[in-house]
């Protein structure tokens, strides 16, 4: 075939024309709308979901889903008003009662008409950006029910009422209230927060204002703090009973500020029972519950931290500075102990250990502790105290937590090379006499002290120690030396001391007994033997002695003493009675020593070897003295003591001060030169500034001190002055 012939075909689609009913679309809405009023009127069960399903598929597939919305919108809001009629006309408590059962059974056949139109939902609604059917449900139920003019203020009042008549102690029905609210937050956050929340922290605040000033007329501190903890954890459980969760943050913001933040100030310090008063009674359970409350508000805790601070300082300022509590230093550290106690424990059990409350209080000892220059010497006095005498029916870990409780009043001091010069004129006199508690309690103390300290504090001390243990190896070495030639004669034990590890002074050599002069010699004779290149001088001041004395009725004792009283008693074997000024040309003892010696031995009831003439308290020039043939004791062993002022005298105090102050003189050259050597160059503030920050964990260098260092560094050509800026110093290598 020739494509001439052809011919074009074309195929269209089939068109079938659906005829539809011109009433179908009002027929099949009647259906559906009776169904509605069925299912609102609780007869849905002879109802075909099935056959209603496909009326409204049909309508909107039909182009009728315009019909079928604008039709349930108008029938649902016809059945709304005329349950709205039925709430207005509840009385009383049946109000919300009426209300629930309404939501309930609308919620219900909502449900059902969803179901129904669930095409409708699927297809025409999102094309035409209508509101869903159930959306729609709860908004005509917001509309019609909860803001029509009859019920909102009514919903209001009500449900705000049965809040007042909770927190004045009445029972109320919380299971209907927490249905109602859960209406009112399906409906929406704004219905909820509108409705409800709003007035709801309005009338709350105005409630707790109130009350709140009711209570800080009549109630005492812990009282008042009592009743807001109560009304607080009150609404926070009223939140969890049946306010929505967010609610929570709101309305416990009310209470905190109405009942803490606008009396914080007034409570703090409320006379007799305020923040002070619990810290003085220990009040634990009020103090922590004054912590958690104030914790909630904005410097609620930096107020309690204050007040305590203040008194703190007060209290240990008093406690410090006052004559009569100073006069004791045993005591005196015990009350600052016992004062870090009670607060340590306050902050630990009521603060939660809260750590800016700690640095409050370090700062707070730091603070007073250094009122007092004494402060170092007493806390020495206290370790020496206790690692003389022990404490009894007390266990090596208990003396080990005091230890570590004085170490904390250590590290307050300012002075801390103060405390190192007593500390070791202690521990020399405890080691010398024997009459240290416990060798491991002193080592202990050491290796705190080197770990606070560093090793150049504590090398020279454990260079006592080092000294102890050699002495003893060389006593064995003389005995075994001298052998037979010093069985008869009096038994010696001499501690070699190393200069400069030891506080010796230069002491004036006294006379010794012939027999005890003769021993010496022996000795000295053997260590200078066995040792080249070294000086032996006796400290007679630091020694002790034991005498055997046999007094009248042949009554025997041994006595033990000091080497100055050894020597004045050892007088009375060649005679009778010696006196002030015989005893002072044969032995040559330093006057205020022999006073201090001879009141001991004559002056001390119990203890009155000698006998004086007159009899007084104190040594006179013209006294005379008789070995007492009356004395009587109990024990064998009798120690007669050395009396002692419990407190330097001025003098002594001042030489202490300046020892000290000669001691600092050197390291303040030394960390003047480390820091030039460091930085080359160096104005003068700046470089007060880096001694103090190097020294001050051992002192606090005076800056007048330093200048005159840098003076004499100057002068000795490690330094020199820029020649045009006279403020900036320059290193010379």
């Amino acid at each position: 075939m020739s494509g001439r012939g052809r011919k074009n075909f074309q195929i269209e689609a089939f068109r079938h024309r659906v005829v539809v009913d011109p009433k179908y679309a009002e027929k099949t809405w009647k259906i559906l709308e009776h169904a509605i009023h069925q299912i609102y009127n609780h007869n849905a069960s002879g109802l075909s979901f099935e056959e209603l399903y496909r009326n409204a598929y049909n309508m909107v597939l039909h182009k009728f889903g315009e019909k079928l919305y604008s039709g349930l919108v108008t029938t649902m809001t016809a059945h709304l008003e005329e349950l709205g009629k039925s709430i207005e006309s509840a009385q009383g408590g049946l109000f919300l009662e009426e209300m629930n059962r309404k939501w309930a059974d609308h919620n219900k056949s909502l449900q059902m008409i969803r179901d129904i139109l669930m095409y409708m939902d699927r297809t025409f609604i999102p094309t035409t950006h209508k509101t869903p059917v159930f959306e729609l449900g709860l908004n005509l139920w917001r509309d019609n029910i909860i803001r029509s003019s009859k019920i909102q203020t009514r919903l209001q009042s009500t449900l705000l009422d049965l809040v007042r008549q909770e927190r004045s102690g009445e029972v109320i029905n919380r299971g209907l209230i927490r249905n109602i609210i859960k209406m009112l937050i399906d409906l929406g956050p704004s219905v909820y927060e509108d409705d409800f929340e709003k007035p709801f922290l309005a009338v709350s605040a105005d409630f707790y204002r109130v009350e709140s000033q009711q209570f800080i007329e009549c109630c005492d501190c812990g009282e008042y703090l009592k009743k807001s903890e109560k009304r607080l954890n009150e609404e926070i459980e009223r939140v969890s009973h049946y306010l929505h969760p967010k609610s929570e943050s709101k309305i416990t913001q009310i209470v905190e500020k109405e009942m803490i933040e606008g009396h914080m100030h007034r409570l703090v310090r409320m006379d007799n029972s305020g923040l002070v008063n619990m810290i003085v009674d220990d009040k634990y359970e009020d103090l922590t519950r004054m912590y958690t409350l104030f914790k909630r508000v904005a410097d609620g805790l930096g107020l309690i931290r204050d007040v305590m601070t203040s008194h703190i300082r007060e209290t240990g300022k008093q406690l410090v500075t006052d004559p009569e509590k100073s006069k004791d230093p045993v005591e005196y550290v015990q009350r600052l102990l016992n004062e870090k106690d009670k607060h340590d424990k306050i902050i630990n059990q009521a603060f939660n250990n809260d750590k800016t409350f700690q640095n409050a209080l370090t700062s707070s000892f730091e603070y007073f502790i250094n009122l007092n220059p004494r402060s170092p010497e007493f806390i020495s006095l206290f370790v020496d105290d206790k690692l003389r005498k022990g404490l009894k029916g007390v266990s090596e870990e208990d003396l080990e937590t005091l230890l570590d409780k004085v170490m904390m009043l250590f590290r307050y001091l300012q002075e801390k090379d103060v405390f190192e010069k007593y500390y070791k004129q202690h521990l020399a006199k405890r080691l010398l006499s024997g009459k240290t508690m416990s060798d491991d309690a002193e080592r202990s103390l050491i290796v705190k002290l080197k770990t606070e300290c560093g090793y150049q504090f504590t090398s020279k001390l454990e260079g006592m120690f080092t000294d102890m243990r050699t002495s003893q190896d060389t006593m064995q070495g003389f005995y075994a030396a001298m052998g037979a030639e010093i069985v008869d004669g009096p038994a010696l034990c001499v501690q070699v001391l190393t200069t400069g590890s030891w506080p010796t002074q230069p002491s004036p050599i006294c006379n010794l007994p012939t027999d005890i002069l003769g021993v010496c010699e022996k000795f000295k004779t053997y260590y200078l033997g066995t040792h080249t290149g070294r000086r032996l001088s006796w400290q007679t001041n630091m020694g002790t002695a034991d005498l055997k004395a046999t007094f009248g009725k042949g009554q025997k004792h041994e006595l033990n003493v000091s080497t100055y009283q050894m020597c004045v008693l050892m007088l009375f074997n060649n005679a009778d009675s010696w006196t002030y000024r015989d005893i002072e040309q044969a032995t040559e003892i330093p006057a205020s020593d022999l006073k201090r010696s001879l009141q001991s031995l004559a002056c001390v009831k119990g203890k009155n070897v000698l006998r004086k003439e007159p009899m007084s308290k104190d040594i006179a020039e013209n006294d005379t003295f008789f070995f007492n043939d009356k004395f009587s004791s109990k024990f064998y062993k009798v120690k007669i003591g050395t009396v002692v002022a419990q407190k330097e005298s001025e003098p002594e105090k001042q030489e202490t001060r300046q020892r000290v102050e000669e001691d600092r003189k050197p390291q303040i050259e030394a960390a003047i030169v480390r820091i030039m050597k460091s930085r080359r160059v160096l104005d003068h503030n700046n470089v007060v500034a880096e001694v103090t920050k190097q020294l001050q964990s051992r002192f606090l260098p005076n800056p007048v001190v330093i200048k005159k260092r840098i003076e004499s560094l100057i002068e000795r050509e490690f330094l020199e002055r820029d020649k045009v800026d006279r403020k900036l110093y320059r290193y010379l290598a």
